[in-house]
């Protein structure tokens, strides 16, 4: 996983702002309890991050691989 993707599954599930708050300051246990900027500052896996935050914030899993855009656009129109 890219780590422009990284943060765009963040924005989608979280929201800009929360997602920067959950990156900046949430301890990820399953992780070493490092945040994820910590973490990806020292060059982890986005995908492991995503996968870690997405467990500790008890996000289904089918949200897990991010929203359909597609479905979503077609429900717009």
């Amino acid at each position: 996983m890219r780590l422009s993707q990284f943060y765009e599954l963040m924005a989608d599930e979280f929201g800009k702002a929360h997602s920067d708050v959950i990156i900046r300051d949430f301890a990820l246990l399953e992780l070493g309890d490092k945040t994820a900027a910590v973490l990806l500052a020292q060059g982890e896996d986005p995908r492991q991050i995503w996968i870690a935050i997405c467990r500790a914030q008890q996000v289904p899993k089918e949200r897990w691989s991010g929203l359909d855009k597609k479905a979503k656009k077609q429900h717009a129109e």
